[in-house]
């Protein structure tokens, strides 16, 4: 006899526990099945993002930029440390309190808004039934009115470059490295390589990283991809371009890695090897037979603009559906589909979701690039000011970097904001607004930013769009 829930949810990342939490607000009696088990072997809720993606590396960035800086920046300002040090244990150990922190948070709010949690394995059957293999062998049977497939995604791995934990890993072992690795050997200059690659870099670790592309973050503007490589190499990250590894072999000196630069194949041995290729939808056993729900070719749950799978009452979001994976636009997709199953409206804006990649200095952007308006012969004008002309920004000695503001050439329209440079992962946001409220440059222009903060690049920038930055010769 299966339990009856009006929302049964699988998944209980970022997506899901969004959808489960909105569901049980909305007066929705609702479930949420999560597998994941933390380092102590207790079930541990919030998904990747939680566990070993978004806010662990967070915490290791931040713990490796105060040594970075105490080293390189404390100086300028008269401060002097001698012989620092860094105790991994430490600082993996301030990282573990925190996630813990952070996946009890969730199992609070699950007691708070009365989401029954199940902790196993949820699989999809025919008539909205949801079998759950528990950690104990058991199995529970739920059936929802509707269910929320939030299954998340998991790490690519190469053919030849398996995840054995210790030599080659993926992000979750590049998040519990026992000791600065010597040689730290990355294959993709994503999101993911570039800032496991910063954090070892700035604890002392040989860092190379091996992509196959042969542009540098293609998928940001140009000029800020140009401008975060230069900085990159200042701090002795070395990124090789159409660099496609080919062999990956674990010996006794190390793992011993074949790659093609589009000359000859070149040798590189590295202490520890981190694959960060990309993820793909974690779909694998999710489905039984004959629950008419689709996959696609990379294994996403084919979903329309809503996020309905075409079976009645069956809906899927985050990872594991087409677009970008990122926690962010997972949490808007499980609100919005809770709402939706209220009969209230949802919708998600996938033209205002922000990218941000936590390097130093930090690339973000929302919106569209130059190069993107170009392909499609969209009119545009630009506007740009570099952090080096920012008071705060030079006061905290960080300079580098830049904010460019695009508008349509003819109705001022923002199209896109681009940044690279310190805490613009937060600046970000006023282009998301401004572009939410279908604001213009010089709306931005005209709106009195305080003095001084970094937030007045944003300004100047949206000056400099019609040739009228104060700071800066236009």
């Amino acid at each position: 006899m299966s339990e009856q829930f009006d929302v049964v949810v699988i998944g209980a990342g970022p997506a899901g526990y969004h959808a489960a939490i909105r569901a049980a607000q909305l007066g929705l009696k609702t479930a949420c099945i999560d597998a994941a088990l933390g380092k102590d072997g207790k079930p541990a809720l919030g998904g990747t993002c939680l566990r070993v993606g978004c806010i662990p590396s967070k915490a290791l960035l931040d713990s490796s930029r105060q040594y970075w800086n105490l080293q390189h920046l404390f100086g300028e300002h008269g401060i002097s440390a001698d012989n620092a040090k860094i105790d991994v244990g430490t600082m993996v150990g301030r990282k573990d309190k925190i996630v813990k922190q952070f996946t009890g948070g969730i199992a609070m709010l699950f007691k708070a808004n009365k989401v029954t949690p199940f902790y196993g394995f949820g699989t999809l059957h025919p008539g909205n039934i949801v079998k759950v293999k528990q950690h104990d062998g058991s199995e529970v049977e739920l059936k929802g009115t509707n269910v929320i497939i939030a299954a998340g995604s998991d790490s690519i791995e190469l053919p030849f470059a398996k995840f054995d934990g210790d030599k080659i890993v993926d992000n979750v072992g590049a998040l519990d490295f026992t000791e600065v690795p010597k040689r730290l050997g990355v294959i993709g200059a994503g999101v993911i390589g570039l800032e496991l690659g910063s954090v070892w870099k700035r604890l002392g670790a040989e860092v190379t990283i091996l992509e196959a592309l042969p542009d540098f973050l293609a998928v940001a503007d140009a000029e800020v991809a140009k401008t975060a490589a230069k900085e990159f190499k200042k701090q002795g990250l070395e990124i090789k371009l159409g660099a496609k590894v080919s062999k990956a072999e674990v010996q006794k000196d190390g793992v011993h890695l074949t790659y093609n630069d589009g000359k000859a194949d070149q040798q590189l041995v590295v202490d520890k090897l981190l694959v960060a290729v990309g993820r793909r939808a974690a779909s694998k056993g999710l489905l039984a037979e004959g629950t008419g729900v689709k996959l696609n070719e990379r294994g996403q749950i084919e979903v329309d603009e809503h996020c309905h799978t075409g079976v009645d009452g069956v809906w899927a979001v985050g990872d594991c559906v087409r677009g970008p994976m990122l926690a962010h636009k997972g949490f808007e997709e499980g609100i919005a589909v809770a709402e939706l199953i209220a009969g209230l409206p949802g919708h998600v804006n996938f033209d205002t979701i922000p990218w941000v990649i936590y390097t130093e200095p930090e690339i973000a952007w929302v919106g569209q690039t130059e190069q993107q308006l170009k392909a499609e012969g969209t009119p545009y004008k630009t506007g740009s000011f570099p952090f080096a002309a920012i008071g705060r920004a030079v006061a905290m000695g960080e300079p580098a970097g830049f904010v460019k503001v695009i508008a349509h050439a003819e109705t001022d329209r923002v199209l896109g904001l681009h940044l690279v440079g310190v805490g613009v992962s937060e600046l970000v946001h006023e282009g998301v607004l401004t572009m939410e409220f279908k604001g213009s440059a010089d709306d931005l222009a005209r709106i009195c930013h305080a003095h001084p903060t970094l937030s007045e690049a944003i300004h100047d920038a949206a000056m400099a769009v019609d040739k009228r930055a104060i700071h800066k010769a236009n």
